[in-house]
Parts: C-alpha cells; structure tokens; sequence
C-alpha cells in the first residue's frame, strides 16, 4: 500500500473514531436543551450557517423560536433572537451568563486568557475591571488626558486646512485612525508612537481571534491539531510537487 493510502486510511479512520466519540459521549449528555435544528457528526450545526449566519439564524429562529440549540462542531451553544428573551439573558440573569467562550487565541494573546476581554466572570474579572476603571476610565482620568485629545484634533485640523488649500485628497478614515493610535500611544506609553504600528498589532490580533480554529469547535480533537494536518494532507493531494 502507498503512503498516499495510508495517510488516506488513518485520516477517515481518524473521523470516524471521531464520530463515534461524538455520538455516544457528547450527543447523549442527557441535558434538556431548547429546540433546534439536529446536527451532523463532528461539525454539529456548523454548515447551516453559511456565508451570512446572520440571516441563516434568523430563518432557523422562524422555525424553532426566539430560543434555540444548535451546535458549533461539538460545543453547545444557545440563540436568542427577540427582545424579550434577549431581556432575560442579558438583564434578568446575566450573572448567570457573563461569562467568555473559551478560545484557544484567548490562551496564547491574552497570557491564558487573563485579559478583561477573556477571562471567566467572578472576583478576578471584577478586580481586573476595577483596576481598568480606576486607572484609565474613571472621570478624573478622562479629565487628565483631555489635553492630549485636543493637540490630537488640532493637528489633525490643520493637516486637513493644509490638504483643502492645496487640493489633495484626503483618507479621513486612516488619518482619524492615526489621531485615535497617536491618543493611545500617549495615554498609555506617555509618548508619540514612533516606528511601532499599534493599529496593525490590534489588526493582526482582531484577524487571529476571528479566524476558524478547529480546536475550539472540536475540543476533543485539540491535542492532536488536526488543522494543520488536514491542511498538509489537502496540500500533499492537491499541490503534488
């Protein structure tokens, strides 16, 4: 037998351990759960959602109702589309439901998601937004660093005074974003940004958190990273040298 076959064997055996896992560990859990669509082995309710999940949700939430189940690979989640439900998750028990998915970006950007974006809800989160209020948010603060906004918007006045007489053209989005990282730089650095880009680090970070990780819809598989050998695999078969 090939090595092609081989590596073609272990992968579908693979799977299918995998789905069998799914089926009789996870599947049957015995918790009571809303309504919603039935899933597909491994992926769960991933391939209903499509280029727009947006819209694919909300058609599936015509069918089931404001509160629904789905699964994203093997990870349950709930759907809340009306305002009153959306009330009750939000207002009347959001204690119950404050916390962060977990994501494997959050563990290696957020020092084992120890961030304020990441961490689970409970006295360390509260500390840690404490400390962000006091030393960044709170009024006197925002009052410190009012000078520092309007040099920002003056010289970003002028520059604009300066491209209208001369008749350039101006990207208004990029120099306000350049206005609001030269704001940040010296709230936080104490100085003007130099040949540090902070826009593309926030950039690169918002892409790697967004990405598809198929650990975090699959936890099971994580050990095995299997999204780098699926990606060799499709490589080695599609792209032969």
């Amino acid at each position: 037998m090939t090595p092609s076959a081989l590596a073609l064997l272990g992968l579908l055996l693979l799977l299918l351990l995998a789905t069998i896992y799914a089926f009789f560990f996870i599947s049957r859990n015995g918790r009571k759960l809303p309504p919603g669509p039935h899933g597909l082995p491994i992926i769960g309710n991933l391939h209903m959602l499509g280029t727009l999940p947006h819209q694919n949700l909300h058609h599936l939430a015509k069918k089931y109702g404001p509160i629904m189940s789905i699964r994203l690979g093997n990870v349950p989640a709930i759907v809340v589309s009306s305002p009153h439900a959306a009330e009750l998750f939000l207002k009347t028990h959001d204690v119950v439901f404050a916390s962060r998915p977990k994501i494997q970006a959050s563990e290696y950007l957020s020092y084992g998601s120890k961030g304020m974006a990441f961490t689970e809800y409970g006295p360390y989160w509260r500390t840690t937004r404490k400390w962000c209020t006091l030393h960044l948010l709170s009024a006197s603060k925002v009052e410190q660093f009012a000078p520092v906004r309007k040099a920002e918007l003056r010289s970003l006045v002028e520059t604009l005074k300066k491209a209208a007489a001369a008749g350039d053209t101006v990207d208004l989005t990029q120099k306000v974003g350049e206005v609001i990282e030269n704001i940040m730089f010296k709230m936080i650095f104490g100085r003007s940004n130099g040949t540090f880009s902070l826009k593309s680090v926030i950039e690169e970070t918002l892409h790697l958190v967004g990405a598809f990780n198929l650990s975090d819809y699959v936890p099971f598989l994580a050990p095995l990273d299997l999204q780098v050998i699926l990606l060799l695999f499709l490589y080695y078969f599609f792209c032969p040298l």
